[in-house]
């Protein structure tokens, strides 16, 4: 406990400087923006109710960690795994397209950088840190029962020592290795993620970016058509409809989502990725609506992926972006 001073304050803001790396576990562990932050808080609060039986044999991040890790255990109980569309249905030929939402429950969610990313001083921890929270790869953890996911995640991500994931689940380092080897083995049966972005945006991908925003804001098929890959991929949640190609996206586009044509898009940092707060035009109050957060996956110097969440009235305060904006919005 030496770390920490006696007075409350002091407690609380000790507590407070580990809240964005332990979101970013719970996270990685629940695939719930806001199931995350719930279970944050929850360690916040067992951690200082429980304060004074901290014995300080282990240090306090180490002892948040494992609260944290308990909370989610106990939550994943229920036995809900967070999916993306394709995790659960075939992709929709465009003729059949039709939008069947499923309970918020269903999906894995978008995340702020901000919330769930701390600022390492080593690039390449930070690299690690952003490939860690992407799409692709917590939808693969959520295939891993529990405590792997805890092992992985403590293991590769956070690059524990065996001995100290062991210690912190109550088991043996014989069965941290085991459970590690695994879910190693689970995550190498899925499909390989070859999407990829640097930090910050080299100058081709911030062009394409630039391209696409100008291609989808225009609501130019062709130019939209010219930036996506040939096997692109296009979700909506809480919609169970993805589309793969362009052929179907932009078909779909110009039929079904006719609506957002004159949208605009403001960047927002999500998943670790580029993304876009896309806001459509407001035929009742003028001005734009918001429509969706969209995550964006580039592969080979191409839209591999827009992922479209819209449940606007959730993300978009998620994401401090307003309800509203006026006919001047830039």
């Amino acid at each position: 406990m030496s770390d920490i001073a006696g007075t409350t304050t002091d407690l609380d803001v000790t507590l407070e400087k580990y809240r964005v790396e332990l979101t970013g576990y719970c996270y990685r562990m629940l695939g719930s923006a806001f199931e995350a932050e719930d279970a944050v808080q929850d360690t916040m609060v067992r951690a200082w109710r429980g304060f004074e039986k901290f014995e300080g044999r282990s240090s306090v991040r180490s002892w948040l960690y494992r609260i944290a890790t308990n909370v989610c255990l106990d939550m994943l109980n229920a036995g809900n795994r967070r999916a993306r569309p394709m995790d659960l249905t075939a992709a929709a030929p465009l003729a059949q397209a039709a939008l069947t939402p499923r309970p918020d429950n269903t999906w894995l969610e978008p995340m702020p950088d901000a919330r769930v990313l701390p600022s390492p001083h080593d690039p390449a921890e930070a690299a690690v840190a952003k490939e860690s929270v992407r799409l692709a790869f917590v939808a693969a953890l959520q295939n891993l029962p529990p405590k792997q996911r805890a092992v992985l995640i403590l293991r590769e991500v956070l690059a524990w020592k065996a001995s100290e994931v062991a210690e912190l689940i109550d088991t043996s380092v014989a069965s941290v290795n085991s459970a590690l080897q695994r879910a190693r083995a689970t995550l190498a049966e899925r499909p390989e993620d070859d999407t990829a972005v640097s930090d910050p945006l080299d100058e081709e991908q911030q062009k394409l970016l630039d391209r696409y925003v100008a291609a989808f804001e225009g609501y130019d098929m062709a130019a939209l058509t010219a930036l996506l890959a040939e096997d692109a991929i296009m979700t909506m949640p809480p919609f169970d409809l993805w589309l793969r190609g362009t052929a179907d996206i932009t078909g779909f586009m110009s039929t079904m989502g006719a609506s957002c044509a004159n949208s605009r898009l403001f960047p927002v940092r999500v998943n670790g990725t580029p993304g876009f707060a896309h806001y459509k035009p407001d035929p009742e109050n003028g001005g734009f609506a918001p429509w969706a957060i969209q995550v964006i996956e580039i592969s080979g110097g191409r839209i591999a992926g827009f992922h479209c969440f819209l449940d606007t009235p959730r993300w978009f305060p998620l994401f401090g972006m307003p309800l509203h904006l006026d006919d001047q919005a830039q």
